[in-house]
């Protein structure tokens, strides 16, 4: 693959950052894609074995993943046109930096969790708030809801991770169009990503 990860954990990290994904399926009965909000299963050393999450029994896509449960589960990271005015160099050219996978996986819906994975989701949602709300706060609620929602568990299978990251810029280069960019997320992947070549941003923090 072109642009690789450094890790499988560099993509772990990616989908905690941007937890809706796209789970894109096919059948005898056509295609289906839905954005869900996924959370990451790991294994002891850090490979991603499953992502967990659930939907509305109502979305059409649970009958195709029954039918057909091997799927592509796209994650979608910050990106960017990069654009020549942060370059000196008049001959170089514009470019889109990126960051994204595509997982394939096989999808077990596992009803006896839905609680569950509605509960892990809005903990990991709601850490850092001054007050989180908890799935228990609507307890009185569930009962009604909880019938029409299924939890499921899509097994990876193989993972094509794709970090655009600026790493085939020359040296001056990538020091301009990092020096030349706002803050925020991909800025701070690019730094990651070439931090040993980096000159007056070397010494700074990277939240990637």
């Amino acid at each position: 693959m072109k642009y690789p990860p450094r890790s499988e954990l560099d993509v772990v990290a990616l989908i905690g950052q941007n937890p809706l994904c796209w789970i894109v399926s096919a059948g005898v009965s056509g295609f289906g894609a839905s954005p869900l909000p996924l959370l990451p299963e790991c294994a002891d050393d850090g490979t991603l074995i499953a992502l967990f999450g659930h939907c509305a029994l109502a979305n059409p896509q649970v009958a195709l993943l029954r039918e057909t449960p091997r799927s592509l589960v796209l994650v979608n990271g910050p990106q960017a046109y990069i654009s020549p005015e942060l370059v000196s160099n008049p001959t170089w050219v514009p470019t889109w930096n990126y960051t994204g996978a595509a997982i394939t996986v096989d999808v077990e819906f596992v009803p006896q969790e839905t609680r569950e994975s509605i509960e892990r989701l809005t903990n990991v949602m709601e850490a850092g708030r001054a007050a989180p709300w908890q799935v228990s706060d609507a307890e009185a609620r569930l009962p009604a809801m909880l019938p029409h929602i299924i939890a499921f568990r899509a097994h990876v299978r193989a993972i094509d991770g794709r970090f655009k990251l600026g790493r085939d810029e020359s040296l001056g280069a990538i020091n301009q169009i990092i020096n030349g960019m706002t803050q925020g997320p991909l800025r701070d992947w690019m730094r990651l990503y070439n931090s040993d070549r980096l000159d007056s941003v070397r010494a700074e923090g990277t939240t990637a």
